[in-house]
């Protein structure tokens, strides 16, 4: 299997029966099969995090909670753009991780795009802090996978359990076959929900111009003001409100619909 990032002396469970490796490779499937149907649609990025996540637990081994975290594009491993949990104690560990220490078994996993694993985190040496205090939250185990896309790392599944040793070579090695597609489907997500942000900023951006438009014609249709005229005067008047010129636009062009229809009324 792949060389990963693991804590000397971790125990490596290779005795699991032949009905446990079935049974896992079942809800590894089903994991999977989950991540290949997952639609982004209308969906924010934050729920489908949220259904990754969950599908990750039913395909890793031994989890008692998981994380899936977005890494902030060409920034420091630790900042991190947005993170989905399935338990309340990890979405405080991913806090304690990413926001007050700095370190941690996904810092780590995103900063070198390898797996990192520890069976007990109060004694692992490679992160003296953030160990003991996820310990002493009864956290003893975690596994963090990287999510690579095209070489990249875009973020990382994270596991955690409270049992020591819990996440051993077979528990690698399916969470390794599980968090290559998965990457695929948070990556195109992620896209996809650019694009349709981009798209509605557009939108909104064509209908405040058009809206501009409009009042700069009524303010040119009362003054005889020039068009450039009209403009500096709805500007002043935004900044003498301290209001978004596209509001005061909106404003004025519904004032003056009033009017009209006021004036048609017998």
């Amino acid at each position: 299997m792949a060389d990963f990032d693991a804590q000397p002396g971790r125990a490596t469970q290779t005795d699991l029966s032949a009905a446990q490796r079935q049974a896992d490779e079942i809800d590894l499937h089903a994991g999977l099969d989950g991540v290949a149907g997952l639609v982004a649609g209308a969906r924010s990025i934050g729920d489908l995090l949220g259904d990754v996540a969950a599908f990750a637990a039913h395909a890793i081994p031994g989890v008692d909670g998981v994380s899936i975290a977005l890494r902030r594009t060409h920034h420091e491993p630790s900042e991190v753009q947005i993170c989905s949990a399935t338990a309340d104690f990890v979405t405080e560990i991913d806090r304690v991780q990413y926001d007050e220490l700095h370190e941690g078994p996904c810092v780590t996993c995103m900063l070198t795009g390898r797996v990192s694993v520890s069976g007990s985190l109060g004694s692992d040496e490679r992160w003296p802090h953030f160990g003991g205090r996820v310990a002493r939250m009864a956290v003893h185990s975690a596994l963090s996978l990287p999510l690579i896309v095209d070489d990249q790392v875009i973020g990382a599944i994270n596991a955690y359990a409270h049992a020591r040793d819990a996440f051993g070579d077979h528990a690698v090695q399916l969470g390794t076959q599980f968090a290559k597609p998965a990457a695929v489907a948070v990556y195109n997500a992620y896209l996809l929900a650019g694009a349709r942000e981009r798209t509605e900023r557009l939108q909104r951006a064509l209908s405040s111009r058009a809206v501009i438009d409009q009042a700069i014609g009524i303010i040119r249709s009362r003054s005889g003001a020039t068009a450039e005229e009209a403009f500096d005067r709805l500007k002043r008047l935004s900044q003498a409100d301290n209001v978004k010129l596209a509001v005061v636009a909106e404003q004025l062009v519904d004032e003056a619909v009033r009017r009209a229809r006021a004036r048609k009324t017998p």
